[in-house]
């Protein structure tokens, strides 16, 4: 029971941590990464799909992304598709080849965006802790229905804390990672 709890905890961190490292993945740094197509949606034949679906996405420069259409008649509706989402990118297309160019950022930008990461792993921190103050309420409540010992209860919160301990460490890792990639750019 008390394994249980603690692989529950363990797997809704490791969750968390690979949704931030997702979300860090799609912000826009300055450089030009195939992630900041994913939830660029293309009407295709009437269906919601995913660029990287009906396309293949390169960066052959670290400022440029580059588009190609399986299907050629698609290129309009990427073009629409991408004008539509909130990059801010302006799509340049010869017809079958996509271009998009990603702009320098300012040093007032890169603050920002730093800003920002700060603020998304605060908000996974907190994530990381409720998810140890809920797998430490689960193992008190199965002490108290005396289902697990007092010792028991006292190294399951113990491996919790370790686990938390882990993922926070692990979230300032991706943090400190995502920071230098906006500063050196």
């Amino acid at each position: 029971m008390v394994k249980d709890v603690i692989k529950q905890v363990e797997e809704k961190m490791k969750k968390t941590s690979e949704l931030f490292r997702r979300e860090l993945s799609q912000l826009k740094a300055g450089r030009a990464t195939p992630a900041l197509l994913d939830r660029v949606m293309v009407d295709y034949y009437g269906t919601p799909t995913p660029v990287n679906q009906v396309a293949n996405i390169a960066a052959p420069e670290p400022r440029l992304l580059t588009i190609q259409p399986w299907d050629k008649s698609v290129v309009p509706a990427i073009e629409k598709a991408i004008l539509k989402s909130e990059l801010g990118l302006t799509p340049s297309s010869d017809g079958a080849l996509i271009r998009l160019a990603i702009p320098q950022l300012t040093e007032e930008r890169r603050k920002d965006l730093v800003k920002q990461v700060h603020k998304q792993a605060e908000e996974q921190r907190v994530a990381i802790r409720n998810e140890r103050r809920d797998g430490n309420e689960r193992i008190k409540a199965l002490e108290k229905k005396k289902e697990v010992t007092e010792d028991e209860a006292k190294r399951a919160e113990a491996d919790i804390q370790k686990l938390t301990d882990q993922y926070i460490k692990e979230i300032d890792h991706i943090v400190h990672l995502k920071e230098k990639e906006i500063m050196e750019v």
